[in-house]
């Protein structure tokens, strides 16, 4: 087989490389372990063979994650939320909606840790050799220890794929082959750089999916070899037992590369279990991180609690409910919610307001709003109760999913679980001084600076109100013909220019809707929407919320809360 042309996409600021090919009723993401190159995969015959079987059943898309391979070669810290970014950007590149998921190794975390959050984009996850942490603890002692995992640290930093590096532990039964052991030698030096490689090997010993488990309800396949020496078949028993809908499944070997060995076993395992998929199965709960406060001396006159909610909104969140001194906000992902947390916290320090806040993981409906029940409001307060004035709170769950994240966190106390029946750890969390580089808020307005988009976007802004303006009128007002117009804006901001005119209405008319008593209806038609349930949806596709969400800011409504914060 040829191997596949090698494309790029967007993730945030990040060139990620990926490869497409196969044909087949789903698709198949495949998530590499530790660090990969997807070009070097195919000078491998035992790997190219195993993808070019997994094509015949599914179109597969290869992709390297940030940091390795041919997407660029950061070095900074990279979150697995930012790896769950990476998964996104490239099934969004090649139009998959939903996608069976292939982790192994290391890549099994970010596959987990997407399937919960993202049920609704995911048909089923298959794992490989995967684990649940990398650091030892008291109910998880199959990991590496400390020492251990210092003596990697100074292995890669001192002799990155040198024969120190003992490679031949992933690949037991090919150890003897000089062939394979070059190529896995090389596999490694092209998958990322002595830096990057100790970069992510640190930011994964701190990543523990362990909480995260009882989340996952999509269809599963747990596969690992029974005398593994990189991940012990201890730790797929465990993640099996915590999964539902999970199948775990022993093979006989100690190699941790699925490609080798008894790989045909392993395909045979692959397509039944895919050909056993129901297309209709359909997640009743995702995860959702939850963002909750209290005000506790009370809001003074000259401070404006809708500060608060803006800021959430143009985040990414999305109010819950909310009383005069308290409110529960919910965000996609945990890194998102707790960022938003220091920023709510310099604003009421600012304003000279006394705050308690709080971050937590819980499972909501996938299709219904989020309603909290009795058991999350006890939850939410027994957090809160526990928090010092001025303080932000998380939950372990949250703590242990945020290794890279600019925040130090430290262990505080403990609070009582009752949905889990045992003891949750809280930490307090602080921005720390580490490194970081600010994603941009909204992906879809990173634009290359040139005069021609200038030109273009002083034009568009000068007739944002007018019901009549079209492409036809742009092009006049530029003057260039359509299909040039086309290429240009595409080449700059990936969107068509009608796609462009209406995602900078939809920005205006956001900023309208959280700053004046308009309706709804009036902003639609204000800015050159047909209707208002059409303008609901193009804000809802762009922003991910209802307008109407934007609009109840403004507006003193009864909270539907069903706890009080004291």
């Amino acid at each position: 087989m040829t191997p596949p042309t090698t494309q790029y996409t967007k993730s945030g600021t990040i060139n990620i490389a990926y490869q497409v090919f196969g044909s087949g009723p789903f698709d198949l993401v495949y998530i590499p372990g530790w660090v990969s190159n997807i070009d070097w995969m195919w000078f491998c015959p035992d790997l190219s063979e195993f993808l070019e079987e997994l094509g015949k059943i599914a179109r597969v898309i290869l992709f390297d994650k940030r940091g390795t391979g041919l997407s660029d070669r950061v070095v900074d810290l990279s979150t697995i939320e930012e790896r769950m970014e990476d998964i996104t950007a490239v099934m969004d590149a090649v139009g998959s909606e939903k996608a069976v998921l292939f982790g192994h190794s290391e890549g099994g975390s970010v596959s987990a840790l997407f399937s919960a959050t993202y049920p609704e984009r995911v048909i089923s996850l298959i794992t490989f050799g995967i684990f649940a942490q990398r650091k030892q603890s008291e109910n998880y002692p199959w990991a590496p220890s400390r020492e251990e995992r210092e003596d990697l640290y100074n292995m890669i930093e001192n002799n990155w794929c040198s024969g120190k590096m003992q490679l031949q532990a992933l690949a037991p039964s090919k150890a003897e082959d000089p062939q394979f052991m070059n190529w896995l030698t090389s596999y490694f030096r092209y998958g990322a750089s002595p830096r990057a490689a100790l970069a992510l090997t640190k930011v994964n010993t701190e990543v523990n999916i362990i909480d995260i488990l009882k989340y996952i309800e999509v269809p599963t396949l747990i596969m690992q070899r029974t005398h593994d020496i990189d991940v012990k078949i201890a730790e797929g028993e465990f993640i099996a037992k915590r999964i539902k809908n999970s199948k775990f499944v022993k093979f006989d070997g100690n190699d941790h590369l699925f490609w080798i060995g008894n790989k045909n076993e392993i395909l045979d395992e692959i397509r039944n279990f895919m050909g056993a998929i129901k297309s209709n199965f359909k997640p009743k709960k995702k995860l959702v991180s939850l963002l909750f406060g209290q005000l506790l001396d009370g809001i003074k006159k000259q401070f404006n609690s809708n500060d608060i909610y803006k800021i959430v909104l143009e985040n990414g969140g999305t109010i819950v409910c909310k009383e005069r001194d308290c409110f529960v906000m919910s965000f996609q992902v945990p890194g998102e919610a707790l960022k938003t947390a220091a920023l709510l916290q310099d604003l009421l320090k600012n304003k000279k307001v006394t705050s308690r806040l709080g971050v937590c993981l819980r499972a909501f409906s996938t299709i219904e709003k989020i309603r909290l029940t009795t058991e999350d409001c006890e939850y939410i307060k027994s957090i809160i109760d526990k928090a010092i004035p001025n303080q932000i709170l998380v939950s372990q769950g949250v703590k242990h999913l945020l290794s890279g994240i600019p925040f130090d966190f430290k262990q505080e106390t403990s609070i009582f679980d009752s949905n889990t029946q045992h003891l949750c750890k809280l930490y307090s969390a602080r921005k720390s001084n580490k490194p970081y580089q600010e994603k941009p808020k909204n992906k879809s307005t990173i634009i290359p600076h040139n005069c021609f988009l200038e030109n273009v976007l002083k034009i568009i802004n000068q007739h944002l109100e007018d019901d009549f303006f079209t492409v036809e009128k742009l092009c006049k007002k530029i003057g260039i013909s359509e299909r040039q117009l086309q290429r240009k804006v595409k080449e700059t901001t990936k969107k068509s220019p009608t796609q462009l005119i209406t995602s900078l209405r939809l920005k205006k008319a956001k900023e309208v809707l959280m700053d004046s008593d308009y309706t709804v209806a009036e902003v639609a038609f204000q800015f050159g929407f047909s209707s208002p349930s059409y303008f609901t949806r193009c804000f809802k596709k762009e922003f991910g919320i209802r307008p109407t969400s934007i609009q109840n800011i403004q507006k003193n409504y009864t909270s539907n809360l069903q706890f009080t914060m004291s």
